[in-house]
């Protein structure tokens, strides 16, 4: 799947069954079996990363190395795939490429299996995680202006964790009353939650109207400014 080379040559692979010849002495034909495994690169299992509900590819190899043909059924368990073949049937000495797709749901574990016509079964695991691009995301809300202090409301809308930085501003009718240089809050905000803060003012000016200006920044430089 996507981190392997084997995976990038599935991508461009057209949803068709692949039958190739593979080597098999002819004495030892009579006594081999049937086995399954990832195609192409000697991977023990599949692994693959996408974001969630992104939909990838590799490719499941059936090899048959005995001299009469066997046939067998390809299911996924643990997750759902989609076979370009789900009956498939291998002759002798030959060697069954299908491809198949997965949706990641998020992180998941399971299975690509195969069951032949006598009940025997073959399984190679399969590991899907999902992969959230890191975003930056913050948003200032519900700032109200009190007696001795602003409170306001700070969301983590990205998918990283934040230890933002504030800046506080504020302007009265003819000059600027309040001006606290970005400095770290004491939180940390994981993705998706909110803080209620507060700032003090111990005094503040009473009888003028001021215009407030709360400024957050992220460690990446993402701001989010209001007021």
């Amino acid at each position: 799947m996507p981190p392997t080379p084997n995976a990038t040559r599935a991508l461009v692979l057209p949803l068709a069954l692949l039958l190739i010849p593979v080597a098999v002495p002819r004495a030892a034909a009579a006594g081999a079996g049937w086995s399954l495994a990832p195609a192409g690169d000697g991977r023990p299992s599949f692994y693959a990363e996408g974001a969630p509900g992104a939909v990838v590819r590799d490719t499941v190899a059936v090899t048959n190395g005995g001299a009469r043909p066997v046939t067998v059924t390809l299911a996924a368990d643990g997750v759902r795939a989609s076979f370009a073949d789900v009956l498939v049937r291998v002759p002798g000495r030959t060697r069954a490429e299908v491809p198949f797709t997965v949706r990641v749901p998020g992180d998941r574990s399971g299975a690509i299996v195969a069951r032949d016509a006598a009940g025997r079964v073959r399984s190679v695991p399969l590991r899907l995680r999902a992969g959230v691009p890191d975003l930056s995301a913050l948003t200032v809300e519900h700032v109200r202006v009190r007696a001795d202090r602003i409170t306001y409301d700070l969301v983590n809308r990205g998918t990283t964790t934040l230890v933002p930085r504030l800046a506080v501003r504020a302007d009265g009718l003819f000059r600027r009353v309040l001006d606290r240089a970005p400095r770290a809050l004491p939180v940390r905000l994981a993705p998706g939650t909110r803080a209620s803060l507060t700032e003090p003012w111990p005094g503040r000016p009473a009888l003028d109207a001021v215009d407030v200006r709360l400024t957050v920044t992220a460690p990446d430089g993402t701001r989010a400014t209001v007021g």
